[in-house]
């Protein structure tokens, strides 16, 4: 048995890799399609402290929050990607793909919340029923969901302000509360403060710029097609992307769509394209066709389809934002979709880590150890002690990732609802659009056959357990 299971055999996770979801040629791939923020632009995360800091003094000054929320600063460490926020109940919390809460995830404020409490709140349950969850985009009658990467200031600042009102027995309505923190952190976004910030001091908020550079051009070398839609300014895009790619950014591209409003663009009609000039001035004849080096503001996808004929899967489109960049690009219109997952890179560090292979294997071993020993009525103790056990190392797991919430693909052993949606609305998956560098360009992925449950073998504890022995002889 001591050889099942080569040492260092889990170690062989890239973070620079591609993850596949579903098999896909880039070989039939003819047109490249990117979002701006997040995707050809990644930032610095003292972009979030910014967004906190100024939504904070929005609250404080417009919406006459009190003064004492000037001593909240950012926590980069507090917040993960795709959790849910219950309105009503003013509870920040994890749930998984099964619409389960992850008991010890459920915070108020900055602390958490007792299990208990958690599952009287819901009536004796962890579950969350489907009709308060979300529609399809996230946004639920009561319970929001935080999907996109400036979510975290967001999630930090509501977190924070209600930890104020709590500690000084300060009474709130839970839904103004939501609405005014929602609004001050739209605000740093509508009133373009935060493209000030980034255009004043690119060096110091846009990582990776050499990167982007060297996909787009290898992509063109290659003589495929590449378009843009963001949802950010044009003056804004064209900084960017002439700090990151050169002043001839424009010449890459066969399309270029500035202020999209994704994602309406991708579902309403109703928005004809505007033509912009050179200065990004708005033009208003009707536009017949999409040309080369010209900016297009607005639009929709219908007339972008009609206007290119780029249909289904020759078209690959990369985005961050799972709802409103991928969804109905892959439901819809049969388009390749890659989505672009930052978290990536940290979270597959701890998976290598020797302490974090060691706890899961050994979590592994034990389930298939209770499961079997269940119907052993004698060994009811020694059962209880392997729970408390199993207990302890899952929380040591989820402490590796992130002490409040732990990681953003799992809770214990279930995928979260975020990874649901990341498998349901991506093609594939990866850290950064630079990751594209690493493969030929006719690579094919192919995703693993994982096993179902009914096919997964009984010896996957036995091979656990044999290599925790190896280990510790």
């Amino acid at each position: 048995m001591g050889n099942l299971l080569p040492p260092g055999v889990c170690n062989l996770l890239n973070p620079a890799a591609i993850y596949a979801n579903n098999e896909i040629s880039l070989r039939d791939v003819e047109i490249y399609g990117f979002d701006y923020d997040y995707t050809l632009a990644q930032y610095s995360n003292l972009l979030h402290s910014m967004i906190f800091n100024t939504a904070r003094d929005l609250l404080i000054e417009q919406y006459k929050y009190p003064e004492g929320l000037k001593k909240y600063d950012y926590l980069p460490g507090f917040a993960i990607r795709g959790l849910h926020y219950d309105v009503q109940k003013s509870l920040l919390m994890k749930i998984d793909a099964f619409h389960y809460v992850q008991l010890g995830t459920a915070y108020r404020g900055l602390k958490p919340v007792p299990d208990e409490e958690v599952i009287e709140l819901y009536g004796g349950t962890q579950h969350i029923p489907l009709y308060q969850m979300s529609d399809f985009y996230g946004k639920g009658p009561s319970i929001k969901q935080f999907m996109d990467i400036f979510s975290l200031p967001e999630m930090t600042l509501l977190s924070s302000v209600i930890d104020y009102f709590i500690n000084h027995g300060i009474e709130f309505d839970q839904v103004h509360l939501y609405k005014d923190i929602s609004d001050a952190i739209k605000d740093v976004h509508v009133k373009g403060m935060m493209y000030k910030w980034i255009e004043k001091d690119m060096e110091k908020y846009i990582l990776h710029g050499d990167e982007t550079y060297a996909v787009l051009n290898r992509l063109v070398n290659l003589n495929k097609k590449l378009f843009l839609i963001t949802n950010s300014p044009f003056s804004f895009v064209d900084k960017g992307m002439k700090h990151m790619v050169g002043k001839n950014w424009r010449d890459l591209f066969d399309m270029v769509i500035v202020q999209a409003d994704k994602p309406t663009f991708f579902t309403d009609r109703r928005k004809p394209f505007r033509k912009l000039d050179d200065k990004g001035s708005l033009q208003w004849d009707k536009i017949n066709k999409l040309e080369k080096g010209k900016i297009y503001k607005q639009g929709n996808l219908f007339d972008f389809l009609r206007l290119t004929g780029w249909r289904g899967s020759k078209v690959l489109y990369f985005g961050d934002h799972l709802y409103s960049d991928l969804a109905d690009l892959m439901l819809r219109h049969g388009w390749r979709t890659g989505a672009i997952v930052p978290e990536l890179e940290p979270e597959i560090r701890i998976i290598n880590t020797e302490q974090y292979m060691h706890s899961l294997t050994w979590q592994q071993a034990l389930t298939g150890l209770l499961e079997r020993m269940q119907v052993d009525a004698e060994s009811k103790q020694v059962l209880l002690e392997w729970m408390q056990e199993r207990q302890e190392i899952r929380s040591l797991t989820k402490n590796l990732f992130n002490p409040q919430f732990g990681s953003i693909f799992r809770t214990f052993h279930n995928p979260t609802y975020f990874s649901r949606r990341l498998i349901r609305f991506s093609d594939i998956y990866m850290a950064s659009i630079s990751c594209l560098l690493n493969y030929d360009v006719n690579f094919t992925f192919f995703p693993r056959r994982t096993p179902l449950q009914h096919e997964a073998p009984l010896w996957m504890d036995q091979l656990c357990t044999a290599k925790i022995l190896t280990h510790t002889a």
